[in-house]
């Protein structure tokens, strides 16, 4: 099975459980072809959580979920060694984040401190317990979700964890012929909370993804393209309405996604269409408006578009 084969499978086994949000999909399977993690902002009810469900289903890997809250510890996250008084000996109980798809459930509601034990899990693939660095299996990835609207009791996420993330992906409200579908879908019996009902079947395991990610590694790129990637993250760096450009971090995201978009649609090569779609997932959260832009009402996607709309596009 190919990179097309195997994400036309699983957009098929996903479909049975979400209606629409095609392009969210389509950038949750990039982010686990190019091995990074993926920050999904929304207003609560359209499906986030039910979208990485399903997908770590489909994708046959171990999911679990954490519920951040203001009084999460970093131990609640990654776990602690207990003394055991039968054997007089520490036990190691490891954390929720010991599996291979994390749902980080509003990420920042949490304390910068348990922000940062995930920071260290994300980077390194490692949880580091009573000073004892313990593997996460592979792959992990974190899908971390956050409110646009709700601030109240909130901890905003560091730059430096921001940039972790490959893909900050927005989710919108469904078209009105895909909310009608999901009406008609629950009318019918559907139960987000019951996957199994729906017959969602797993098309790929760890081998098959790794060979798969193995032939996005083979996807091909012309030196324009490779320039055309350096000037758009560039150019974020010169505009006059950013305090904060994008960095080198942000050029390889747009390298892997392209490759990984280029093999899903079937080809062996990149083609500037491939980078400029991921132009706003990959750049948004990692650029900061200059304060006189957010006073005039700019928005880091508005700026962004315009950046990329006057990028020579290569032939």
């Amino acid at each position: 099975m190919n990179v097309e084969s195997a994400g036309q499978a699983i957009r098929q086994e996903i479909a049975k459980a979400i209606v629409g949000q095609d392009r969210v999909v389509e950038q949750a399977m990039v982010a686990v072809l190019a091995d990074g993690h993926v920050l999904l902002e929304g207003v609560p009810g359209i499906a986030k959580t039910l979208i990485v469900r399903t997908l770590a289903r489909a994708i046959g890997l171990e999911y679990g979920r954490i519920q951040f809250t203001p009084d999460l510890m970093p131990s609640d996250v990654i776990g602690t060694s207990v003394f055991d008084p039968k054997t007089a000996d520490f036990i190691l109980r490891k954390g929720p984040i010991f599996v291979s798809i994390l749902l980080a459930d509003e990420i920042n509601r949490t304390p910068p401190k348990t922000q940062a034990a995930l920071l260290e899990a994300m980077e390194e693939r490692k949880a580091t317990i009573d000073g004892v660095p313990n593997p996460l299996p592979p792959p992990f990835l974190v899908f971390a979700t956050q409110n646009p609207i709700d601030f109240e009791g909130t901890y905003p996420l560091p730059e430096a964890q921001h940039d972790r993330f490959l893909l900050k992906v927005v989710v919108d409200y469904p078209a009105k012929e895909e909310e009608l579908s999901v009406l008609r879908l629950h009318h019918g019996g559907f139960r987000p909370q019951r996957l199994d009902d729906a017959g969602i079947q797993a098309v790929l395991d760890g081998p098959a993804l790794d060979a798969l990610r193995q032939e996005v590694s083979r996807v091909t790129i012309e030196d324009k393209i490779f320039d055309y990637i350096y000037a758009l993250v560039h150019s974020t760096r010169e505009s006059n309405d950013l305090l904060v450009g994008a960095s080198p971090r942000a050029g390889i995201a747009l390298l892997n996604c392209g490759k990984a978009v280029a093999a899903l649609r079937g080809r062996d090569y990149v083609i500037p269409d491939d980078v400029k779609e991921l132009g706003l997932p990959v750049l948004r959260h990692r650029v900061l408006l200059r304060p006189e832009a957010e006073v005039e009402g700019l928005t880091p996607d508005g700026v962004l578009k315009g950046l990329i709309d006057a990028q020579i596009v290569p032939r």
